[in-house]
């Protein structure tokens, strides 16, 4: 426990799943924690449940792909908690499937906005930030998906999320003698609201769950503890690194 005592993370994503549960876990680490998502109502069940486990926590509620909330991301970690050291940019969407041929340019905009400019304008203000602590661990929610596997009409998704990894290579080259690391998280299907929309039936989902070599999806809460390895000093020797946490979905052959 405590793996992350007076540290303060910014976490994406933070009204459901993986985003959710990493900050929770956070939090129980001993991190003082800055959450964002666009619903506001969630993230207030998320604060409260964190401060009744005797956790310190604030939610900017806010678009992820405006560079005005990943400013007041950083100041309210500054603001209120007096600096930054940990920052989970993990908010994503897999967006409509469908091949690229028959993609809109508008369609293929919305996906890496949200994806991939994303998590370069929290990356611009949080790095920053992290130099004047002398350091800090910046990690990228990526995909197996375009990194070892292709999915038909999933091609902007695919491109958004191999970005972030050459995007998190170059922050890692850049900014690594000033103590800052980066990392990407490469999860496999998760068992969270997003994840569901493409397994909502009992077929469908036992097909997918076949896929790996483990025979079943990830609980966000073991992605979580993926995440909580690259914030913490257990990763101390790790930087520009693809974690691949997908159950055996790229190597499974059976």
């Amino acid at each position: 426990m405590n793996q992350l005592s007076g540290k303060v993370a910014i976490v994406t994503g933070a009204s459901s799943g993986i985003g959710y549960e990493t900050a929770r876990l956070f939090a129980r680490e001993g991190a003082k924690v800055v959450v964002t998502a666009r619903r506001q109502a969630e993230l207030d069940v998320l604060v409260a449940e964190i401060e009744r486990s005797g956790g310190e926590a604030i939610a900017v509620a806010g678009d992820i792909r405006e560079e005005d909330t990943a400013r007041a991301l950083v100041e309210v970690a500054v603001g209120s908690f007096g600096g930054l050291d940990i920052a989970f940019n993990n908010a994503g969407t897999t967006g409509d499937s469908m091949p690229v041929a028959g993609m809109s340019a508008e369609a293929w905009n919305a996906i890496l906005g949200t994806n991939l400019t994303s998590a370069f304008l929290g990356a611009k203000y949080q790095i920053p930030a992290m130099l004047k602590r002398g350091g800090g661990s910046i990690i990228f929610t990526s995909t197996f998906v375009g990194h070892t596997v292709g999915f038909p009409g999933m091609g902007a998704y695919a491109a958004s999320k191999a970005g972030l990894i050459g995007l998190m290579q170059v922050i890692a080259v850049e900014y690594g003698a000033q103590g800052i690391r980066a990392n990407a998280l490469l999860p496999g299907g998760t068992d969270t609201p997003m994840g569901r929309a493409f397994t909502n039936t009992s077929e469908v989902r036992a097909f997918v769950e076949g896929l790996y070599a483990l025979k079943r999806l990830a609980r966000p809460q073991e992605i979580a503890q993926s995440a909580l390895y690259l914030a913490s000093d257990a990763s101390s020797f790790t930087t520009g690194s693809s974690l691949i946490t997908d159950g055996g979905v790229s190597i499974n052959r059976t």
